[in-house]
């Protein structure tokens, strides 16, 4: 599987594998479905939510190598 960095745009990451959702949910991104959400990079919702880019991309990538 692919891994995501903080330039992967958010659908891409969904696209790749639905289960990370949550991820995002808990940073308060709740509107998934919507294009704009779906188009942003990785860093550019972190940076709206007030969340380590960094921290999440080791969070998700953790979460898809153990699938």
């Amino acid at each position: 599987m692919a891994s995501v960095t903080k330039d992967t745009i958010i659908g891409d990451i969904l696209d790749m594998d639905e289960s990370t959702a949550p991820f995002f949910l808990e940073m308060g991104m709740h509107c998934l479905g919507c294009p704009s959400a779906r188009g942003e990079t990785l860093e550019q919702a972190c940076a709206v939510h007030g969340v380590s880019a960094d921290g999440l991309v080791e969070k998700i990538n953790q979460h898809l190598a153990g699938k």
